[in-house]
């Protein structure tokens, strides 16, 4: 067995899939949500969250949004949430009952990809964060899985070792122009959450068109994957 099959890889997913209330309510509205975990109770998932916005008056929305979805069952607020590391001024953690089938954490968990920060949800995308114990080609067999048994659209954003690993994987096999794209999206935290930088600001600096620029990147990532 090799090294990277004993420790596994840590992988940040950009994500989106239909019949999603997190997705909907944070496209609608100027807040986001902390994902802390799901839980099937009495054939429905109980989902803890926490709401954030930069106003009282926008939670509030956000919060009206969710409990009006038709896609959910029932919302119960626990109070404010005080976390320096939450975005925005104003926060308050959430109890949310929806139906489990809606929800793309079983076909990713079931696969082996473990969660291994709070999921962010904003601007209808979800962002996740998960160690997994799989070689990279298998990573993306999974994620092919689960892309079609969700109807999901998967964006891997970055592949690293786990905590405490070796770094990045290597980056011979891209050609210089991708390895350009793909290392100057890294210094400029276009993998963070929230991005430091968008796409098309990336594109001007390196004086290509934006549909170009996203074409090296996921030429990149697919290589980083071993899908090339």
């Amino acid at each position: 067995m090799t090294h990277e099959e004993e420790s596994g890889v840590r992988v940040s997913l950009d994500i989106w899939h239909p019949d999603c209330w997190t997705l909907e309510v944070t496209e609608a509205t100027d807040g986001g949500l902390l994902g802390h975990g799901v839980h099937e109770i009495d054939g429905l998932a109980n989902g803890r969250f926490t709401a954030y916005a930069d106003s009282t008056a926008e939670l509030d929305a956000l919060v009206a949004a969710i409990r009006d979805s038709p896609l959910t069952e029932s919302v119960w607020e626990t109070g404010e949430f005080e976390d320096e590391a939450v975005p925005g001024s104003a926060t308050r953690g959430i109890v949310v009952r929806y139906d489990m089938g809606n929800s793309i954490n079983d076909a990713l968990v079931s696969r082996g990809f473990i969660p291994d920060e709070p999921v962010r949800m904003q601007g209808g995308r979800e962002q996740w964060t998960v160690l997994v114990q799989e070689t990279r080609q298998t990573v993306h067999e999974r994620l092919e899985e689960v892309r079609a048994e969700m109807d999901a659209d998967i964006r891997v954003e970055l592949i690293t070792a786990p905590k405490g690993g070796s770094g990045l994987f290597r980056t011979d096999a891209l050609s210089e122009r991708q390895r350009e794209v793909f290392e100057l999206a890294r210094r400029r935290d276009y993998y963070t959450w929230p991005r430091e930088t968008s796409a098309a600001e990336l594109a001007a600096e390196v004086d290509v068109s934006k549909a170009t620029l996203l074409e090296h990147l996921r030429k990149a990532e697919s290589k980083l994957l071993g899908d090339d």
